[in-house]
């Protein structure tokens, strides 16, 4: 699975919003299995979007045929787009499902690891991270993906308050990331907490 990453800076809100509803038009799309995103709680006017396809194949035939179609309407609403691609590795949890509506917020880590690195992170993640985060109630899935130059890496988890979310983040954090050695294996680091918008979900 393609999981796409796309983050810009609003500067039209009632136009973006119109615009993004116009993205519904996804849904007849080969491959495709779901968009959702919302507003960052920390940067006034950006945006976090997240899109999910079958297969790089099926994203690019998109992109080629049916993209710029829907994004002329997009056209002037936003600035400073960025758009990251990553494949698939493995569930935050278990049974992901690129499923928005019963979510309340995201949460988005993008690291960048060391090269020698790269199999003691993926492994802390598997095994430090990802049964803290299952264990935590609020949290209902999440997807670790790769992207193509290897030491570039996503994590995306799905809660269902931000209350929540609070609560894990507080209690447990610094002590997983002693336990799994991130600071030796990361070598930067952002993230961003997203309030979902229940219309821009396709």
């Amino acid at each position: 699975m393609l999981v796409k990453w796309m983050r810009c800076t609003v500067v039209d809100r009632p136009g973006f919003a119109r615009a993004q509803r116009k993205w519904a038009g996804l849904l007849g799309e080969p491959g495709f299995r779901g968009q959702g995103g919302g507003w960052s709680r920390s940067r006034e006017g950006v945006v976090h979007l997240f899109g999910f396809w079958e297969s790089r194949a099926f994203y690019d035939s998109f992109m080629a045929r049916s993209h710029d179609r829907l994004h002329a309407a997009q056209v002037g609403t936003y600035k400073d787009l960025q758009v990251r691609l990553f494949e698939y590795r493995f569930d935050v949890k278990t049974g992901f499902r690129p499923v928005f509506t019963d979510a309340d917020l995201l949460r988005v880590a993008h690291c960048r690891v060391r090269p020698e690195r790269i199999e003691h992170y993926t492994l802390m993640q598997e095994k430090v991270w990802n049964p803290a985060m299952a264990g935590s109630p609020g949290m209902l899935r999440g997807v670790f993906a790769q992207a193509n130059t290897e030491d570039e890496f996503l994590v995306l988890s799905m809660w269902d308050s931000a209350a929540e979310y609070g609560k894990y983040r507080v209690e447990r954090v610094e002590r997983l990331a002693l336990r799994a050695q991130t600071g030796a294996d990361i070598a930067h680091v952002t993230g961003d907490v997203i309030d979902l918008e229940p219309s821009w979900t396709v």
